[in-house]
């Protein structure tokens, strides 16, 4: 309520999103905010109404609108997805980082962020320390993405399809998906939404290659079946699902409206949940050379992406 309050005195640049995520980071420090109780309520902002604003915005885009932003978008992600494994691997590898740690910075930069990390943990039998690390690594570089990347593109004057492709496939996490594209635009919502999503959908087959290489080179097998029920985007089938309906006008204008902006309120209070979550001290533990690789994976894909995008028109037709 106080983002979206704050956001109608400020200038426009500035979205409620990134607000709420700033008070969220404020708030956070205070000692009180942190207590146990108060825990399970912010992981059910973050996680479940996220995903369930991202459901109701299905309502917004036709199934041809999908098909037009996905189609085209899908051999650029499968592309900077195989990209983003190979730079964050080789960077581990000289930096001698533990394999498995490794992997898992490897999938959080190169699929969807934390929900990658946690499913990819299992079936690696990764030490929860290793998780604990990743986690705060997609999470800081994120999060600097989240403020960063509305900047730039802003500065660059980028249309809102080459925003909303560069942000789906260079920024880690869902969440922070959503905050840096709906601060920049409507338009570079609805098309960072649209890849973002495929790229949560491609973790199921990414996590079984994984499963496959890493038995065969390490001779031992994790909890597979724990990381596929992990790695399931179901709320990418609720998108598609109202998407469909509102093709068939089973949603209709009005209708879509309703849940837009109910859409709108459920991300808003999930991303103020992200900012409530972050802690910094953490962070600070990670040590520096996971950090080292984290900076400089964020900083290859995030560059190598947009130049890709602006030298081939990549963003060419996927405008909503």
């Amino acid at each position: 309520m106080a983002a979206r309050l704050l956001t109608a005195v400020l200038p426009p640049v500035v979205s409620e999103v990134t607000v709420a995520i700033l008070i969220g980071l404020v708030v956070g420090r205070i000692p009180w905010v942190r207590r146990a109780p108060l825990a399970p309520g912010l992981k059910v902002a973050a996680e479940q109404l996220l995903r369930l604003g991202i459901v109701f915005l299905g309502a917004r885009l036709s199934v041809q609108q999908v098909v037009g932003i996905g189609l085209p978008a899908a051999a650029i992600i499968a592309v900077t997805m195989a990209g983003a494994l190979a730079i964050v691997l080789g960077l581990a590898r000289l930096a001698a980082i533990d394999g498995r740690l490794a992997v898992l910075l490897a999938v959080g930069a190169a699929v969807c962020g934390n929900s990658a990390v946690v499913a990819t943990s299992p079936v690696i039998a990764a030490r929860p320390r290793d998780t604990a690390y990743a986690v705060a690594t997609v999470t800081l570089f994120g999060t600097i993405a989240v403020f960063a990347y509305p900047l730039i593109g802003h500065a660059a004057r980028f249309g809102d399809a080459v925003f909303g492709l560069w942000s789906g496939i260079a920024i880690n996490d869902t969440s922070q998906v959503v905050a840096a594209s709906s601060a920049y635009s409507p338009g570079a919502f609805a098309v960072a939404t649209v890849v973002k999503l495929i790229r949560n959908a491609l973790m199921a087959p990414l996590l079984l290659l994984i499963a496959a290489v890493w038995s065969r080179r390490t001779g031992t097998a994790g909890d597979i079946r724990t990381g596929l029920r992990r790695a399931v985007p179901v709320f990418v089938l609720g998108f598609l699902l109202l998407s469909a309906l509102r093709s068939v006008n089973v949603i209709g204008p009005d209708l879509a409206g309703a849940l837009e902006a109910a859409a709108r309120a459920l991300i808003l209070v999930a991303l103020a949940a992200v900012g409530l979550n972050v802690r910094l001290e953490e962070l600070r533990a990670v040590g520096p050379r996971p950090l080292a690789i984290g900076l400089g994976a964020a900083f290859a894909v995030g560059t190598a992406t947009i130049l890709a995008i602006l030298a081939f028109g990549l963003a060419n037709g996927l405008a909503v």
